[in-house]
């Protein structure tokens, strides 16, 4: 259903509006170079600052362009199970293929309270759900055994771990089975998610690195661990790179050097990278032959 490279698209801005034709084209820039699926409105997409009308229309502009040739991820995970049904179903309305949601943030629920939580949202929504488990960001973490629980679930299809721990990988597909779709959160962990049952990566440097990372995933997908390996000692500077600073700060400039139309704005309270940043990702950009 989803495996391989799925960006986690950024949203270009301009002026301080969605840039639709900017992301239109970047879209099928994506699709052109590779890219399994897409994902827009993630945290890389910065959805916390994107009002509900902005949020349809990133969403349906990415699955208009994709006409159904890659898988469109949308995310709708709020901390508000309500919202996040409205979310789910608004995805839904405008042709998305799953929805992206992500353990609730801030308030920090039990592990009973996240089982309620996506069990109330796999009750509503139209959509297959992947879970996004980041609890860097969100403080929260659901178990091992809560995944397991609502993978049962039949509109409960994926998890993307970002846990940084490579062992819940094993774990989880014990707990979940074999057919429960893993996608890793984290593009530097990618090869030995991949080798230890992951399918694919929701990717934060297949925004710059499409192609790349496409031919990344494909290698692990067909067991040709030496390519996958040199392909990651290529990609691993510029995963590195585009979080020395608040992301997606870094991802907008690099994209803005290696596409001239491409907007580096960002939104409040994300602003523009630091110089160390800034140099960290064109030295990372030259070291994968991007510029």
């Amino acid at each position: 259903m989803f495996s391989g490279s799925i960006p986690a698209l950024v949203t270009p801005f301009s002026g301080g509006r969605v840039a639709e034709d900017t992301l239109r084209e970047f879209v099928e820039w994506q699709i052109d170079e590779g890219s399994n699926g897409l994902v827009p409105c993630g945290t890389t997409g910065e959805v916390a600052t994107l009002n509900e009308d902005e949020h349809r229309q990133v969403i349906a502009a990415v699955v208009e362009v994709a006409k159904g040739r890659v898988p469109v991820i949308a995310g709708a995970g709020t901390y508000d199970t309500a919202a996040s049904i409205d979310r789910a179903r608004a995805a839904a309305d405008v042709g998305a293929d799953a929805v992206l949601v992500v353990v609730p943030y801030y308030n920090k629920p039990s592990q009973a309270g996240l089982v309620a939580h996506f069990t109330a949202i796999a009750d509503a929504s139209p959509l297959p759900i992947v879970v996004y488990n980041v609890p860097s960001r969100t403080v929260a973490d659901i178990s091992v055994e809560s995944l397991a629980t609502i993978a049962k679930h039949p509109k409960i299809v994926a998890v993307k771990d970002a846990t940084g721990n490579l062992g819940r990988v094993s774990a989880q597909r014990l707990a979940c089975g074999e057919q429960f779709i893993q996608l890793s959160g984290n593009d530097d962990m990618a090869l030995g998610f991949n080798a230890m049952g992951g399918v694919g990566c929701i990717s934060v440097s297949a925004n710059v690195a499409p192609k790349l990372c496409s031919e990344f995933q494909k290698a692990t997908r067909e067991g040709r661990w030496d390519d996958a390996l040199k392909l990651q000692d290529k990609l691993y500077p510029l995963h590195a790179a585009l979080f020395t600073d608040a992301s997606p700060a870094p991802t907008k400039y690099a994209l803005s050097r290696i596409r001239n139309d491409f907007p580096a704005e960002a939104r409040l309270p994300i602003v523009e990278p630091s110089e160390a940043s800034k140099r960290a990702v064109d030295a990372a950009l030259e070291h994968a032959g991007l510029i």
